[in-house]
């Protein structure tokens, strides 16, 4: 039997907590053996990306969670790879933008999210490092919802599903008051908001 599957992008500003956030993901999705050790970025494994601190060749990373493998691919963050960007975004079925709780959306993550949109995406917003002391959670979304509305987005997408998270802490929450227990709020959220690959028998 085929599992359902679900095919998301990453997009996030070099210094917004991807790694840390997709690094929390496969912890708990059970991908390392108890007691095994977890290398740090697994998003970021080719020395220059992680020397520079950015990435310039995508990287698809599985978690299964329930009985969905959830495909993440992650996204170059510079306009200088635009085609690697347009061949990862023909891959995926949604995508997840991640923001700094403090500094929201970054001008690099502009282009990205443009064709993201352009190519009907409905982004799943991650408003992550809330456990620092100058977070600011709800105007980082004002300024997402800024943001799409600048680069043309349709109303659907307007109204994007948002989640509130700390990677470092390991925990994402729908409710800014709720205590942060673990990734699963993100987890359904991908069930829920990213539709299966077209021809997908197992949905």
């Amino acid at each position: 039997m085929t599992l359902p599957i679900r095919n998301v992008a990453i997009i996030a500003h070099v210094d917004h907590g991807k790694t840390t956030l997709v690094d929390a993901l496969l912890k708990q999705s059970g991908i390392f053996r108890q007691g095994e050790e977890v290398p740090d970025c697994v998003m970021d494994s080719n020395d220059l990306e992680r020397e520079r601190g950015i990435t310039i060749l995508s990287k698809n990373t599985a978690v299964h969670y329930q009985d969905t493998l959830i495909n993440i691919v992650d996204t170059p963050g510079h306009a200088d790879f635009g085609g690697e960007v347009e061949r990862v975004l023909g891959m995926v079925d949604g995508c997840i933008l991640i923001v700094d709780a403090n500094e929201g959306p970054m001008p690099q993550t502009r282009f990205v999210l443009k064709k993201a949109l352009e190519k009907g995406l409905r982004p799943i917003v991650v408003v992550n490092k809330i456990d620092r002391p100058q977070a600011e959670p709800y105007g980082a979304i004002d300024k997402v919802l800024d943001l799409f509305l600048e680069l043309g987005a349709d109303d659907d997408q307007c109204e994007f599903p948002y989640l509130f998270a700390s990677g470092l802490e390991g925990y994402a929450k729908d409710d800014l008051d709720a205590e942060g227990v673990d990734m699963q709020p993100l987890f359904e959220a991908i069930l829920r908001h990213v539709p299966p690959p077209v021809g997908d028998a197992a949905k």
